[in-house]
């Protein structure tokens, strides 16, 4: 990894570096490291391991195996002795350490180094809904042309970031790096480790309003990803959000802005970069659409179902533009994306269809869900459990979800959690003839009734803020 020498890592951690007893100064002072890990599992010959004291598990207790494995060094809070004296491992077996305070700081510093050194585009992303969905778009696009590397999973905060930047290397060409927040200040820390080259919002909804409050608060917070974008990079947002909508300019240069066309609405080619129009909803199967690139004008195929999918499809095509791609790359591109797991993923069996959706929530997330689930042809089950992060007005937000889905005509709707019991009342008060709905206070009272309540060819939405553990859920219905 380009500069990352033991020395120039006790510098940029404001560590001191010590050589050990297995270890000889002059035979590893220069090298590079093959890798910057948190987790001992991953280390490899040459690497380095960050060792910290987590809630559940002490690194420190590793660092013996680490150096077995032929770590190049290690950075930790606990010298040798302390370490010998806590878990038994030998102070003989250490090799070249570098002493700090604060390890996950150390992560944070090395990573904001490391970016310094790269010269490839790092695209990064935020919003409130659909950052992972976007994300894959964008990665899958530009995949056509470079050789992309992307945020796995939810390494998306102020740990996860940081190992997602220490993971790129020589062949890779671009970076789409998903930032995820909860609070003021942390996009500000993530871009300045990140240094983005373009910045892509999705929107601006209702999440995390315990600590950011209001959408303008939320705007706020998102907006810091500014912060540290290079001065001749691109700001990309979605043109049809009323927050979003107040950006024209971003260090001097023009906010550019994608989106699917509104009926009605004639301006889109003055005021859009990228849009789409003429959607065909083809259902749980997905969408086609006409896309507009400037000048020019193609049909794609959007293999993931809703119109928000659509959307995001205009957000990689526009970023795609920016990197030189061509229209028949785009295109392609958009069409091979694939789901992940817990994020609209659709699962099918012989005798029913699930929605999984069950990895975040918020409320307009939830009502694109209830939209998806609608397109289908069969009987239609809402299972959907707590929202959480969602401030003073989670009782009337639960209740608005609960709402919307009885007045959108979902057969039987299910709500599960102790907030969920104000979206049950919410289905109560606008259920029409025909409807069902049930409440279950946790998860596990779900489970112990849910079989009694499908039927064959049910298509089953399942979503929940993480926390509500609703996986669980998907997988016993596989089962």
């Amino acid at each position: 990894m380009k500069n990352l020498t033991l020395k120039n890592l006790a510098e940029v951690c404001k560590g001191q570096l010590f050589w050990g007893a297995s270890c000889k100064e002059e035979s590893t002072e220069k090298k590079e490291a093959a890798c910057v890990v948190l987790d001992s599992r991953k280390i490899e010959a040459g690497g380095i391991f960050l060792a910290n004291e987590g809630a559940n598990v002490d690194g420190h207790k590793f660092i013996g195996q680490v150096f077995e494995k032929g770590a190049l060094g290690v950075i930790c809070e606990k010298t040798p002795q302390q370490v010998a004296e806590l878990y038994g491992v030998p102070a003989e077996s250490w090799g070249a350490y570098i002493l700090v305070q604060d390890s996950l700081q150390a992560l944070k510093d090395i990573a904001e180094y490391y970016r310094e050194q790269l010269s490839i585009p790092v695209i990064g992303i935020t919003g409130s809904v659909g950052k992972t969905s976007t994300k894959e778009f964008i990665a899958g696009v530009l995949a056509q042309k470079y050789n992309v590397l992307k945020t796995e999973g939810n390494f998306n905060n102020e740990i996860g970031l940081p190992l997602t930047l220490l993971r790129i290397r020589k062949e890779h060409e671009a970076a789409v790096v998903e930032m995820g927040i909860s609070d003021f200040g942390e996009m500000h820390r993530l871009s300045k480790m990140a240094k983005p080259d373009i910045c892509v919002i999705t929107n601006i909804g209702q999440c995390h309003l315990e600590n950011l409050k209001s959408r303008e608060g939320i705007l706020k917070a998102k907006t810091e990803i500014f912060d540290f974008m290079s001065e001749d990079g691109y700001v990309c947002v979605n043109g049809a959000d009323d927050m979003l909508a107040t950006l024209d300019k971003v260090k001097g240069k023009k906010v550019l802005r994608f989106g699917v066309k509104n009926d009605g609405c004639e301006c889109f080619d003055s005021l859009y970069n990228v849009y789409g129009d003429r959607v065909e909803n083809l259902g749980l199967f997905g969408s086609k659409a006409v896309m507009h690139l400037g000048k020019e004008a193609v049909e794609v195929t959007v293999p993931l179902p809703g119109v928000h999918m659509v959307i995001n499809a205009t957000a990689a095509a526009l970023v795609a533009q920016i990197l030189d791609l061509s229209t028949e790359q785009i295109c392609k591109g958009i069409a091979a994306v694939e789901a992940v797991g817990g994020r609209s993923n659709i699962i099918r069996w012989e005798d029913k269809t699930v929605i999984d959706d069950c990895y975040n929530a918020n409320p307009v997330s939830m009502k694109a869900a209830i939209d998806l689930l609608m397109t289908a042809n069969t009987r239609k089950v809402a299972v959907l459990g707590d929202m959480f992060e969602l401030g003073e007005n989670s009782d009337e937000m639960h209740a608005g979800v609960g709402r919307y889905g009885a007045d959108a005509g979902v057969d039987l709707m299910i709500c599960v959690g102790e907030n969920s019991k104000h979206m049950y009342e919410g289905v109560l008060k606008s259920q029409k003839e025909g409807q069902e709905v049930y409440y279950f206070e946790t998860r596990e009272a779900l489970l112990e009734n849910l079989k009694s309540l499908l039927k064959e060819g049910d298509t089953v939405l399942v979503k929940a803020s993480h926390g509500m553990g609703f996986d669980k859920v998907v997988e016993y219905l596989q089962k």
